[in-house]
């Protein structure tokens, strides 16, 4: 997979270049994490604040690298058969009814109990195949013989047992099934685990990847990003906003705002003719900036405080 894209990651520069074509405004550490992952094949885990772009930044890795994405939302409860594989139970028990009724012909001329069980064990050997494998998202990243973005996203959520399944991935491309035996990666994927620290992850886990943090942008960073992000966006409506959002940023919120939530409303002041922040539009549309109806409380009374020096 290196090889086929030497020139698409020459260098973090050429990186950070392209993924701003793109429309994906990121900082010299982002490009440099991508770099350094394709060429020491190491997965990258990727933690921050919800909303700052950890899983876009898989999604236009994918689309630059003209890659699947393969993504695997975690939860509490996931196992090993919604992230590995299963089996076709359908077509398992289909087979076992015309196994049934060619039941005479395959045991004919077997001499006794154990021939005819050993024939019969030759059959379960094949219901336990590839043919009657059902891949999830791990296995799919692993047989794609172009490669793949293999997107673990919020591994925090998933269980710690789960959490250790994924070592032998991580470390050696390859999963163990016990029916087929150890299957290696065809194409070696780019791995992405996406983690919102809602819980420590383990040592073992940390050692095998590469770390990247993504903080919230600076207001320089957030203004490109809106200019990439919202089309005819007045620059100077522009700059109110990002100078806003990182006051509010700086206040004990429960859940700041996050990049994502800066782009939909500067979405919404465009489609309500907003021209300048002023207190009655921050009011009637402090909703799609802050999710908690606390910290809404907490804002109304500040509003006019927070837009001095803002225009």
């Amino acid at each position: 997979m290196i090889i086929k894209h030497q020139e698409k990651i020459a260098s973090p520069q050429v990186i950070q270049r392209q993924f701003e074509a793109l429309g994906y405004i990121c900082s010299p550490s982002v490009a440099t994490a991508i770099y350094l992952a394709c060429h020491l094949q190491k997965p990258i885990l990727i933690e921050g604040p919800p909303g700052v772009g950890k899983t876009e930044l898989a999604k236009i890795t994918a689309a630059y690298l003209n890659t699947p994405l393969i993504r695997m939302q975690c939860y509490e409860g996931l196992d090993e058969s919604k992230a590995l594989y299963e089996w076709k139970y359908g077509k398992q028990l289909l087979y076992t009814q015309v196994l049934k009724e060619q039941l005479g012909d395959v045991l004919r001329g077997a001499r006794g109990l154990d021939e005819s069980i050993a024939r019969l064990h030759d059959f379960g050997d094949i219901f336990y195949s590839q043919d009657f494998l059902e891949p999830r998202p791990l296995l799919q990243a692993l047989q794609s013989e172009e490669g793949a973005v293999l997107l673990v996203d919020e591994i925090d959520k998933a269980d710690q047992e789960f959490e250790a399944f994924l070592l032998e991935l991580l470390s050696d491309y390859q999963v163990s099934i016990p029916e087929i035996g150890t299957v290696k990666a065809r194409s070696t994927p780019i791995v992405m685990l996406t983690s919102n620290n809602t819980r420590e992850l383990g040592d073992a886990l940390k050692r095998r990847c590469l770390h990247l943090y993504i903080p919230f942008p600076d207001t320089e960073l957030e203004s490109r990003i809106l200019a990439a992000q919202v089309d005819n966006l007045d620059t100077q409506l522009r700059e109110q906003i990002v100078t806003l959002i990182a006051k509010l940023r700086d206040m004990p919120l429960k859940k700041s705002p996050a990049v994502s939530e800066t782009i939909d409303w500067a979405k919404a002041l465009l489609l309500l003719n907003v021209e300048e922040l002023d207190p009655h539009w921050v009011k009637e549309t402090l909703n799609l900036l802050l999710k908690f109806q606390d910290d809404i409380e907490l804002v109304e009374p500040e509003i006019t405080n927070l837009l001095k020096g803002v225009a």
